[in-house]
């Protein structure tokens, strides 16, 4: 799949989640799921291919998406965290811990196939 499909692709599946999201929380965690992992799955496809002729392109941006899905907990506790802080006046509260908790989740199902990778 090249850029340009890609750049096309995702407003779409983000309009379609915005839908999904607009009508059910667990219909949408589902949803989520479901397109992340097709997303993921596409984006993966480029994880072997390179030519001479291009730049060399870093792994660890597309292993990152394949990870995502297995993350979904993570990023809806993150979104709700987001959601509760915007209502708060006194500006103290934020959302930290959850953030770094997503990437976290991340970076753990990321590292053993990146180092796989490098030579």
């Amino acid at each position: 799949m090249d850029a340009r499909v890609k750049n096309m692709l995702i407003p779409v599946l983000e309009s379609v989640m915005n839908l999904i999201r607009s009508h059910s929380s667990g219909f949408y965690s589902a949803c989520h799921r479901f397109f992340m992992s097709y997303y993921a799955c596409a984006c993966s496809s480029h994880l072997i291919k390179y030519r001479a002729d291009e730049e060399l392109v870093d792994p660890k941006k597309y292993l990152e998406d394949s990870c995502k899905p297995k993350c979904v907990k993570s990023l809806l506790e993150y979104e709700a965290c987001v959601k509760r802080v915007e209502r708060d006046d006194s500006g103290h509260k934020h959302c930290t811990g959850q953030y770094f908790d997503y990437w976290f989740c991340i970076d753990k199902c990321v590292a053993p196939k990146l180092f796989s990778k490098l030579k």
